[in-house]
């Protein structure tokens, strides 16, 4: 829209001029509403239209794709900053932040992994083992999907689409989503089908992706037991599980750039699982948004 264009060019002077603050707290402050002026695109609602009950949303959505306390505040403080400057200009007659609430800084999230110590931790597999590819797949496609981890120990090869880039996943309350997968997860995929079909698979296994070596599906201690290893193995200090694989990809999608509401759907959080997410985003561009922001399709 061309009035927030100009809106947002008057915000960057105003930090830069009046407020005389350096690039880089600009470019913060500026990222963090463009994280909010997404949200607003897909829920069709004007910037100086924004009612206490957007935000609210948009706040608990940042809480929901696993995103720190701190950061959520960081994020609403840039908000309330814009919010600031809109009624400064009156844009707004009443500021939609002043009963917007902050986060519990003191909330226990798990910690996220940077890109590269997911790097270290899969280049820690050694691929002379049987089970090296099967578990550097298990990890990129962790890692490249967002996915539960009971979602990936139950994935199904009928639930693979690799040629069109997807995969389908049954989340909670059998709730089933398609999510975009990487073009790295899918080589390491195909790498392990064929060692997939030399090892022992039981009865009633053969449409489960990853095998354990007696023949059964994965299971969520297996794939807790992986990781540990390998964070030991390379040393890592911080406290990681499965699950910290989920919050680095909702963490690393929005640094990145990506949509909330996107990032959300991509999670199957029960928010926001519903049909009405796919009145405002079709899954081209639910694939497109995923894959133009996630670290493993970036050169």
């Amino acid at each position: 829209m061309s009035s927030t264009k100009r809106i947002l060019q008057q915000y960057k002077q105003y930090l830069r001029l009046e407020k005389s603050y350096s690039e880089h707290t600009i470019d913060a402050y500026l990222q963090d509403v463009d994280k909010l002026l997404a949200f607003l695109t897909i829920e069709d609602v004007d910037v100086v239209d924004v009612r206490l009950s957007h935000l609210e949303t948009f706040s608990a959505g940042l809480h929901d794709v696993g995103i720190h306390p701190r950061s959520q505040a960081r994020v609403l403080s840039g908000i309330r900053r814009f919010y600031k400057f809109l009624l400064l200009e009156n844009y707004i007659e009443q500021d939609p932040t002043e009963l917007l609430d902050s986060p519990k800084i003191g909330k226990h999230l798990p910690d996220v992994l940077s890109i590269e110590e997911i790097d270290s931790l899969i280049g820690a597999i050694d691929l002379t083992l049987p089970e090296g590819q099967r578990n550097r797949a298990i990890l990129e496609t962790f890692y490249s999907c967002g996915l539960r981890v009971t979602e990936l120990c139950t994935l199904r090869l009928s639930d693979l689409f690799l040629s069109e880039g997807f995969i389908k996943v049954e989340g909670k309350g059998s709730k089933q989503r398609l999510i975009p997968i990487s073009p790295r997860a899918i080589k390491e995929i195909e790498a392990y089908l064929p060692i997939r079909i030399e090892g022992l698979i039981k009865a009633g296994e053969e449409d489960y992706l990853f095998i354990s070596k007696f023949g059964k599906h994965i299971s969520r201690t297996m794939v807790f037991y992986v990781i540990k290893n390998l964070a030991a193995k390379i040393n890592l200090s911080k406290t990681i599980s499965p699950h910290t694989f989920r919050h680095s990809f909702a963490t690393h999608l929005l640094e990145g750039g990506a949509n909330l509401r996107a990032i959300q759907a991509m999670l199957g959080h029960e928010a926001i699982t519903t049909t009405e997410i796919y009145t405002h985003i079709d899954r081209s561009r639910l694939r497109e948004e995923i894959l133009q922001h996630h670290p493993r399709n970036k050169h």
